[in-house]
């Protein structure tokens, strides 16, 4: 079964991704910064989502996000599926930080219960056969607007997501172009898949 490794974000500014990195998800092995000028405006096509127990834990981590130099594109909030926040951080990626509990059940903490990568996908169809004939399994498939891939023993879960539809969630306009500013290591890769996202064999950190 295929896994995602790490995750590499391109950027600019190598301090402010740090800081934002240090400040947010604390230390960790998955996620991977390097330099990068390749030319990209607006939606880059992807969010990462931080999967959190209860509302106290979003709020903690939206406010490290904003202190660290990220924007805030929805505040938190209730909604029918529960409780969450979107911010931009300092290098242009979208974050989404979610609990599917709308009530507090203890002290808040940093914890985070899952990473997960969404892709934005013209095709979800297409794009969920490309991924199946790397060796990723499907978990969940909602025909052509979602599919969640079983990676039990990656650090970094993978959906796909219809691409108009990811920014809508996000809060953002899902027009963009130019460098998604992301590579994603695995031991499925080197490909780039039907969007443009490139993926490469996976290295020890």
């Amino acid at each position: 079964m295929a896994s995602i490794e790490c995750v590499t974000l391109e950027v600019t500014d190598q301090e402010a991704a740090t800081r934002f990195a240090d400040a947010v998800l604390g230390p960790d092995s998955w996620l991977r910064l390097r330099a990068a000028e390749a030319p990209t405006t607006g939606f880059r096509g992807f969010t990462m989502s931080l999967v959190v127990s209860q509302p106290a834990t979003v709020n903690g981590l939206v406010d490290a996000a904003l202190d660290a130099g990220a924007k805030a594109i929805k505040p938190p909030e209730k909604s029918l599926w529960g409780y969450g926040g979107v911010v931009q951080d300092p290098g242009g990626v979208i974050w989404t930080v979610a609990s599917s509990s709308k009530k507090d059940t203890g002290p808040a903490s940093k914890e985070i219960d899952d990473i997960v990568l969404q892709l934005g996908a013209d095709d979800v169809a297409a794009s969920k056969a490309f991924y199946v004939d790397r060796g990723f399994t499907v978990a969940k498939s909602y025909g052509r607007r979602y599919v969640e891939f079983a990676t039990p023993s990656s650090p970094v879960k993978l959906s796909l997501y219809k691409r108009r539809a990811l920014a809508k969630v996000a809060g953002v306009a899902p027009e963009g172009t130019g460098s998604h500013r992301l590579v994603i290591g695995s031991d499925a890769g080197p490909f780039t898949d039907p969007d443009g996202f490139v993926w490469e064999a996976a290295r020890p950190s």
